[in-house]
């Protein structure tokens, strides 16, 4: 079975070149699978559009209203840092329904990767750090209402901790939150994490795995997950703007494969989301992001 990719056109809509967010990272990481001979255009699943029904399990309603309407508080445009469009606006839910088609995917597979997913800031009425509505969560409620699942683990490896989804998720003990990320980094605020695991800045790849392996090995068995979302962010390499840790590329490549095959070998369905990444150089940012999809095909290689 070849590894299930979820990607749309919609995930890269005109935007301003210079603008600190890479809004078309998603485009060139499609590039990116297709040139490398992972995938075809073809092969990838394309999403529907999030019903507002299905974003309202983890957002408030007249917030979803006032983002979708392009009507948010000067207060909140400035806490989201992207400039609302109508274009964007559809990105946005197009996105969440590609986590949502990725946990699909995942449960009767094993294994899935979304090409976008990870929007970890974004909180129950209100957006922030260029995140507005948080999939990870929206995924968790709605699988656990469902009753599709009993319990999911969020394991997210962004650089900075994923407050949106502590806080949407503090009452919901069947969503496990885990964050490992830079201690000293944005937000200035923490949430509170059911696992939080701040690093110092400046760490390399093996001080990184190590706390990596140390937490699935403990966590994994502890729970025993129905799904992990994995936030494969690759804002931990040394080479990212916004991110203060050291991990090679080989780093993240370990790291992605470890948390994978560490869920496939206990037959606990995985999907992986790529989280944070900013550079200057859009290229090798694809490529880097391009490593959870390529480390995901040879684990599920390994796997059959």
């Amino acid at each position: 079975m070849p590894l299930p990719l979820i990607y749309h056109d919609d995930y890269s809509p005109e935007f301003p070149p210079d603008h600190r967010f890479p809004m078309d990272k998603f485009r060139l990481l499609r590039d990116h699978l297709v040139d490398s001979g992972l995938t075809t255009d073809a092969a990838l699943l394309r999403p529907e559009i999030c019903p507002n029904d299905i974003l309202a399990l983890a957002h408030d309603r007249a917030y979803i209203e006032r983002y979708m309407n392009g009507e948010l508080s000067r207060e909140d445009q400035r806490r989201l840092g992207l400039p609302w469009s109508e274009a964007l606006a559809r990105r946005t839910v197009r996105a969440v329904g590609g986590s949502l088609l990725a946990a699909e995917q995942a449960l009767q597979h094993g294994i899935a990767c979304h090409l976008a997913g990870g929007t970890h800031h974004a909180h129950y009425d209100h957006p922030a750090g260029f995140c507005i509505f948080n999939d990870l969560a929206v995924i968790s409620r709605y699988l656990l209402e469902a009753g599709r699942v009993h319990r999911v683990l969020i394991f997210d490896c962004d650089v900075h901790q994923g407050d949106g989804t502590a806080r949407i998720l503090h009452d919901t003990p069947e969503a496990i939150t885990v964050s490992l990320h830079c201690e000293q980094n944005f937000p200035a605020r923490k949430a509170q994490s059911d696992w939080d695991i701040p690093l110092p800045r400046g760490m390399h790849d093996g001080a990184y795995l190590k706390v990596v392996e140390d937490a699935l090995n403990y966590l994994l068995p502890l729970y025993q997950p129905d799904l992990v979302l994995y936030d494969a962010g690759v804002d931990v390499h040394k080479d990212d703007a916004l991110g203060y840790l050291q991990l090679t590329d080989a780093g993240l490549a370990a790291r992605d494969e470890h948390v994978l095959r560490q869920c496939l070998g206990r037959d606990i369905p995985v999907v992986g989301v790529i989280g944070g990444g900013y550079s200057k150089d859009r290229q090798a940012l694809a490529r880097r992001h391009g490593i959870l999809h390529h480390s995901a095909a040879r684990v599920l290689g390994c796997a059959q």
